[in-house]
């Protein structure tokens, strides 16, 4: 389970259900985490609460199924590259290159025969500057590209080397504001990289049934390469309802 940030404007009880959760987990923390406190403290609570299981800008690894997860810069609000009074507090000051190279030499510690997985709140730039695009501002005219300048500068450093088979984020949520539509959430570069923005907010809501649906956004691999992406709806018991098929390679024996 990867947890994309901003979890709780700041409030720590869902941060401590995370860490009790009993499958492995893998969390980077977004812009709203540190509540409305300048200061980091609330911040540096939520990392000392999470321990091993925030990866900001380090690998978190599991091996059933073997996969590892790179997390990018923890606090990110997207717009390039920013750091909030409270997150620099808490990891000091950084360069948008030097947080681009602790993102690279992170991706070394990954096998190469595993899937590598980066973990980010806030996508790359170059993913499109319209509204729609999975990290475009909606918010505030005219349109642009919304992204985080270190990520993508950390794809670029890494392309002669490996490239990611999936790169996650959150942030820029799925409904576009002023009712302009929704946002588009899926890439795929002509590399096989897929970019998955996984912001359905809320993710908790109802059908026109009535039906309560909780929404997940869900990839699957076959060894090392990812097969199957999508988005999906289920009921309380556990039951799919809706899913929203994004990608779909998957061979009868691949594993999630």
């Amino acid at each position: 389970m990867l947890f994309v940030g901003d979890l709780s404007d700041g409030d720590l009880r869902l941060t401590k259900s995370i860490t009790q959760l009993k499958h492995p987990v893998a969390v980077i923390l977004g812009n709203h985490d540190r509540g409305k406190d300048a200061s980091g403290e609330t911040f540096q609570r939520q990392l000392n609460l999470l321990g091993d299981l925030h990866c900001g800008w380090r690998m978190r690894e599991w091996t059933n199924p073997a996969v590892g997860v790179v997390g990018c810069r923890p606090g990110s609000a997207g717009g390039g590259f920013h750091l909030s009074r409270a997150v620099q507090a808490v990891v000091g000051p950084i360069t948008v290159e030097q947080s681009a190279a602790r993102i690279v030499d992170a991706c070394a510690s990954v096998p190469p025969s595993w899937p590598l997985v980066l973990l980010a709140h806030a996508g790359p730039t170059g993913l499109g500057s319209e509204a729609s695009d999975p990290c475009g501002r909606d918010w505030k005219q005219p349109p642009c590209d919304w992204g985080d300048r270190d990520l993508a500068l950390a794809l670029d450093q890494l392309a002669p080397r490996r490239r990611p088979s999936l790169v996650v984020f959150g942030h820029m949520h799925h409904r576009l504001k002023g009712r302009q539509g929704e946002r588009s959430t899926y890439q795929r570069d002509r590399h096989g990289t897929v970019f998955l923005n996984a912001a359905c907010v809320p993710r908790r809501g109802m059908d026109a049934e009535g039906r309560q649906l909780c929404h997940w956004s869900w990839v699957e691999f076959d060894q090392a390469n990812l097969v199957h992406a999508s988005h999906r709806w289920y009921l309380p018991d556990g039951q799919l309802a809706y899913a929203e098929t994004l990608l779909d390679l998957a061979s009868a024996g691949a594993s999630h």
